[in-house]
């Protein structure tokens, strides 16, 4: 009896989180900024550091598109996680959160359901820059089992990052604070590392930070990756980082959620 009652509730929570899940990639194709963000943005990104800044910046190994796809792949991933911030912090505005806690449903649903659905946003994402990285000229070598890896690590960057943008969205006061949270965290650590440029080229204490945090290990284990180069410390750094930050985002996400109200 009590394995049939565990059953019925674990069967009712996977319900619960799969209908919210559904409710955030349908603001995929419903939301025109999300689409937008989702598809033009880093298209021009790619373009304007492939074609504007490219023929400036000059690199030791390949050419600079092979250098730039995987800097360019990680800021795409990290800006895109920021939807989740805007997502919750507008449920909570217009009170979709509360009346989502008046209903019988698991309350974490709700934080997975919008984290899920920046992995699938970050997931079409990929996919689109990695196109338009060939069609530029970008040339990976890598193996189906380095694709596996990129793929994986392309999963818990997300995860990592959607979490840190569910606190963000949390704590913010208002939609537009959002904005300005994202900024402070995301922008900082996407230009201040080897995504367009190489460390070695940064003066002393930059390169220091440059080269010690989360976002230059998962680009430089991807950069590897993909060019079927020695990945060296990068790959078990980055799984650090990134499984470090998910295990500490979780539990602080869902404090601050459970101060809003839920159960």
């Amino acid at each position: 009896m009590n394995s049939q009652l565990v059953y019925k509730k674990a069967y009712w929570m996977a319900g619960d989180v799969w209908v919210l899940i559904v409710r955030s990639i349908k603001h995929i194709y419903k939301n025109y900024d999300q689409l937008l963000g989702l598809t033009i943005q880093p298209i021009m990104f790619m373009l304007l550091f492939r074609y504007v800044f490219g023929g400036a910046i000059v690199v030791d190994t390949g050419t600079y598109v092979n250098f730039l796809m995987a800097g360019i792949l990680v800021q795409g991933l990290a800006f895109g996680s920021l939807t989740t911030s805007f997502s919750i912090a507008t449920d909570l505005q217009r009170g979709i959160i509360d009346r989502l806690k008046t209903l019988p449903i698991a309350s974490w649903a709700v934080m997975m359901g919008h984290v899920t659905g920046d992995l699938v946003r970050n997931g079409l994402q990929a996919f689109i820059l990695i196109s338009m990285g060939i069609l530029v000229g970008f040339q990976p070598t890598a193996s189906a089992l380095e694709w596996i890896v990129i793929a994986v690590l392309i999963v818990l960057f997300t995860l990592a990052i959607s979490w840190i943008a569910a606190i963000m969205g949390l704590l913010a006061k208002t939609i537009e604070s959002v904005s300005w949270l994202g900024f402070l965290v995301i922008f900082p650590l996407s230009f201040a590392s080897s995504a367009f440029v190489p460390t070695e080229t940064m003066p002393a204490p930059l390169r220091v930070f440059a080269e010690n945090q989360p976002f230059t290990h998962v680009i430089e284990a991807i950069r590897a990756l993909t060019l079927n180069r020695p990945v060296g410390n990068h790959l078990w750094m980055a799984l650090v980082w990134c499984f470090g930050i998910i295990l500490v985002s979780i539990p602080i996400a869902g404090y601050l959620f459970r101060r809003h109200g839920g159960r």
